[in-house]
């Protein structure tokens, strides 16, 4: 048989409490006996409570006293290490004063010094010309020949009319009868002949006569002997004369006109003739070619583009406002942007007097040698030139200088004083290059600045150069003995 559940609660009550509580347990009803049970259970909950409050509590300060402990060995270790570095190695300079200029740059389009466009002055085809692209020619070197067997034959032509017309005018200046005119041509020149034979024997017979040597009836014979033949000479020079004035003028001027109009006819052929051969006006190279071997070309057209580029011009295009500060002669950097050559030197050799309206600027010229050929024709390069000259200025390297922004005008430098101590000093910059920084006001020069190992350098640390430094100075003073005589 099951026990009853109310005897089964009387028996848990009766082994929770005492013997007394027993025999009183048994006096309990069911609705005190569940009171019971229940404030028993919220007491066993309070002091769970209590416990979990009281682990949580400890773990919290536990966690408390670790990050205390770790924030404490950190703080603990800069301090070691600020201890440990008392001395910082750097690298210094001096501060000097030197010229300085403020460099501006555009990009510019290179130009050959020279050029020239070779192309056929006739119309023919091109029956020799090889492949020239990129190839050097010399002045006056044969590039191309043109076909013209055409034009040889009608100088051939040419030169028969000429033959021609002159026979012809021939026969109209000296008459139709040759005969004639040759029997007076020879009587004027025996004429002269006798003429002269006489008066030699005269002068002899005169000087002979002075001295005493023959009679006056002697010489006066050699005297009547020459004024016999002087009248026989002007007697053929009128025979002559007459026979020639006898021809129509008419016809001799048209026969000369004839001959001139054939010689003329002769030296267009022969001009033509030679422009069968193309010759290069320049040296140098050939950049671009148009027509080749077989083609027909046309008067006026285009062979080849010879460029001379040992000498470039670059045109630059720069501010109104730089080129006012420009002048002709001024020295220029040229860095091309096509290749990989190295920075060239030049000069700026024309300032255009007129400005561009739309994004004002001027167009500056600038000529270099090109010998090595680095620069190519229709490329670009940057041009860099000087402005704001100044003389005497306080400059320092680049890398001494820490700057409030990358475009501010103030910062501050690391002056090392003789005891090695490096203190901040705020500077105002000027003018800037690539590697070099005015200084208008902050330094005097002649300090000691820091210029490597400056960047988060405290003001007042102790600080060594480092020994690249004095390597590199120890090598100046070597390199200066040796120079010395």
């Amino acid at each position: 048989m099951n026990p009853d559940p109310q005897d089964r609660r009387k028996s848990d009550s009766t082994a929770i409490g005492s013997e007394p509580v027993h025999e009183t347990a048994r006096t309990l009803t069911k609705e005190e006996q569940e009171v019971l049970l229940a404030s028993r259970r919220e007491r066993v909950a309070r002091e769970r409570r209590r416990n979990l409050i009281i682990v949580a509590s400890v773990a919290v300060v536990a966690l408390l006293l670790l990050v205390l402990l770790i924030w404490k060995w950190r703080s603990a270790a800069p301090a070691a290490d600020q201890t440990a570095a008392v001395i910082v190695s750097v690298k210094v300079a001096k501060v000097t004063k030197e010229t300085i200029s403020a460099p501006v740059s555009a990009v510019g389009t290179i130009f050959p010094r020279e050029q020239a466009t070779v192309g056929p002055k006739i119309s023919a085809q091109i029956r020799t010309m090889g492949l020239l692209k990129n190839r050097v020619v010399q002045a006056g070197q044969v590039i191309a020949i043109l076909e013209s067997r055409d034009l040889v034959a009608q100088r051939n032509e040419a030169i028969a009319a000429l033959n021609q017309e002159r026979a012809n005018e021939r026969s109209v200046t000296t008459g139709t009868i040759p005969q004639t005119n040759a029997q007076d041509q020879k009587a004027l020149r025996d004429a002269q002949a006798k003429v002269r034979n006489l008066r030699t024997i005269y002068e002899r017979r005169l000087v002979l006569y002075q001295k005493g040597g023959i009679s006056a009836k002697d010489l006066e014979t050699s005297q009547t002997d020459l004024t016999t033949a002087e009248n026989e000479l002007r007697l053929a020079e009128q025979t002559v004369a007459l026979r020639t004035a006898a021809l129509n003028p008419n016809d001799r001027a048209l026969a000369a006109a004839r001959v001139q109009a054939a010689q003329q006819r002769v030296a267009t052929l022969d001009a033509q003739l030679s422009y069968a051969t193309i010759r290069a006006p320049i040296t140098g190279i050939v950049t671009d070619q148009f027509q080749y071997q077989g083609e027909f070309a046309g008067a006026g057209g285009k062979l080849v583009n010879i460029a001379d580029v040992s000498e470039v011009i670059v045109k630059a295009p720069f501010a109104d406002t730089v080129a006012a500060q420009l002048k002709v002669g001024d020295p220029t950097t040229v860095l091309p942007t096509d290749t990989t050559g190295e920075q060239m030197t030049g000069k700026v050799t024309l300032i255009s007097r007129s400005s561009d309206p739309l994004n004002r600027t001027v167009e500056v010229w600038v000529t270099l040698g090109n010998g090595a050929g680095q620069l190519r024709a229709n490329g670009a390069a940057q041009v860099t030139a000087a402005t704001l000259t100044k003389t005497e200025a306080v400059v320092v390297p680049a890398s001494a200088v820490t700057l409030d922004a990358s475009n501010a005008n103030e910062g501050t430098v690391m002056v090392v004083d003789a005891a090695n101590v490096a203190h901040e000093t705020k500077v105002t910059v000027g003018i800037r290059t690539a590697d070099k920084i005015e200084i208008t006001e902050g330094l005097q020069g002649g300090e000691t600045v820091v210029i490597e190992g400056n960047y988060a350098l405290p003001d007042g640390t102790k600080v060594e150069v480092t020994e690249d430094k004095k390597a590199e100075s120890d090598g100046t003073v070597s390199e200066e003995k040796k120079k010395a005589p």
